[in-house]
């Protein structure tokens, strides 16, 4: 279920969630034999990307590689040291300012890297034809949440500004498993609502209805969800023949 950026003129034409925008470049090539390029999809257009994740940076590349005028990509978060904080030393994973390929082509097709820290959408602009034209941007601010004790970003007033946007692309991450296919297996959730097992196990509270990847673990990396494939299939053998040999 991926996350939504429900701000005013959110239903203009011309705005997609990043999964949806790559899958039809990808299908474009892939049912074309790769003779077609879907380059109205992104030629000679200002294009940004909402949130600074692998799919965010995917997004980036394929913007560019389609013929994209611009790409500006929005991060929420500040800008991450170039090297360890002593707060974050080794084992732990490095939090440190990665530069992925997307932002490396955009670096040398325009000269800067894409991405604008601490920033986020606060209005989508349309047209008279009711198309995406402009986006309102403001800075955000780390501040303790008063009741919960939580830091949160917050705007910053005075910081708004006003940029020209053809296509907006979503890669804001996912809120869990989607509603219509918990619902339909009637399966248990957990509190981040993915599909609840027992630990290290792929059976669900249904019987014989197993669940692995994404659904199971949250949003993660296909090596991830491989790796899952792999341990559900066993754990279904097992289910079916009291051992496995898988």
């Amino acid at each position: 279920n991926p996350r939504d950026i429900k701000v005013p003129g959110r239903d203009a034409k011309g705005i997609y969630f990043a999964v949806d925008f790559l899958g039809q470049v990808t299908k474009a090539l892939l049912d074309s034999d790769f003779a077609k390029v879907p380059y109205e999809l992104a030629k000679g257009k200002n294009v940004l990307v909402i949130g600074g994740g692998d799919t965010g940076n995917d997004c980036v590349g394929t913007s560019i590689r389609l013929g994209a005028k611009s790409v500006i990509q929005l991060e929420m978060m500040p800008k991450p040291p170039v090297e360890r904080t002593p707060s974050n030393p080794w084992p732990q994973w490095p939090r440190v300012l990665k530069t992925d390929y997307g932002q490396e082509e955009a670096i040398a097709v325009f000269g800067h890297d894409p991405r604008v820290y601490q920033t986020t959408v606060t209005e989508f602009i349309k047209d008279k034809n009711g198309n995406v034209c402009q986006a309102k941007l403001t800075k955000l601010k780390s501040e303790k949440d008063a009741k919960t004790g939580r830091m949160m970003m917050v705007p910053v007033e005075g910081t708004e500004e006003v940029i020209p946007v053809d296509v907006v692309l979503i890669a804001a991450g996912f809120l869990g498993s989607e509603k219509y296919v918990t619902d339909a297996f009637k399966v248990a959730i957990n509190g981040r609502t993915n599909v609840d097992t027992k630990p290290d196990q792929y059976q669900t509270s249904v019987d014989k209805v197993f669940t692995a990847g994404d659904m199971h673990r949250g949003q993660s990396l296909v090596v991830w969800a491989i790796r899952e494939g792999r341990e559900a299939a066993k754990a279904v053998d097992e289910s079916l023949m009291g051992y496995s040999y898988l």
